[in-house]
């Protein structure tokens, strides 16, 4: 009787989203995990699933995701230098950072405590900013941005910011960074939680934006929470600004997000 040996390993990568239909496999467009199984299944010759920390939407970035896959009868030595392999059979647009050996029970969604995303959005238009960046013609009131930003750390229910008929058992998440910062020409929006809602970030970027032209108050984004209504949010911000730039672990220790 043959012995199979079967083992569980966690790959980061990064992406630019631009070309993709999100993370997630989807029958009607290219995704970022038909990629990745694809050329892993092709290098190791062998059916491969992963499953990602999260599903990023159609058009949005990646730098730094993590997923995990298994392999059975592969030697570690030879998955520690199948990086250069596996990034020769990947478009240009996503790149594998690691490869490495996790517990059997180790599993990249559930396991994760901690994501941050960043939403850049720009003023003037700028060739080297198209689909990485969202072009905003009008001026925003930083000062009154991050106070209504500093707003989110009081709340834990986000249903006003998530996206409708979602399968989710909780809205609740927990918020623990949310600001802006002033670029040359820009805006970067940073928020970390343990958690985040389908469509939450780029609902709460425009929420922002009516705070920052004038058209809502300050006090009244605390309204808009309390309300739990998605359709007294601001619009959607477009996908293109969108990053999800760091995913924590509690026995991944070299890397932690910094903000």
């Amino acid at each position: 009787m043959r012995y199979v040996t079967k083992k569980r390993y966690f790959i980061e990568l990064s992406y630019n989203g631009t070309d993709y239909h999100g993370w997630q496999i989807q029958p009607n467009g290219i995704t970022v995990q038909e990629c990745l199984d694809k050329a892993l299944s092709i290098y190791f010759r062998q059916t491969i699933i992963s499953l990602g920390c999260g599903r990023t939407d159609a058009g949005v970035h990646a730098t730094q995701f993590y997923a995990h896959f298994d392999l059975i009868d592969i030697p570690d030595q030879s998955v520690q230098y199948s990086i250069a392999g596996i990034n020769s059979l990947l478009p240009y647009t996503i790149a594998v950072k690691r490869v490495f050996a996790v517990s059997d029970d180790a599993h990249a969604r559930f396991d994760a405590t901690a994501r941050a995303y960043k939403y850049y959005l720009h003023f003037d238009k700028d060739p080297f900013k198209l689909d990485r960046s969202w072009l905003y013609k009008g001026n925003l009131n930083f000062d009154a941005i991050n106070e209504a930003a500093a707003l989110l750390l009081n709340f834990t229910d986000f249903s006003c910011f998530s996206k409708s008929n979602t399968q989710t058992f909780t809205n609740n998440c927990k918020i623990t960074a949310a600001y802006f910062e002033k670029l040359d020409h820009g805006l970067v929006f940073t928020i970390k939680a343990d958690r985040f809602l389908r469509n939450m970030v780029r609902a709460i970027v425009g929420t922002m934006v009516l705070v920052g032209k004038g058209d809502i108050e300050i006090a009244t984004v605390a309204n808009i929470i309390e309300s739990k209504n998605r359709s007294n949010a601001g619009q959607s911000v477009p996908a293109c600004g969108l990053y999800l730039v760091g995913v924590e672990y509690p026995y991944i220790n070299d890397k932690r997000i910094e903000l």
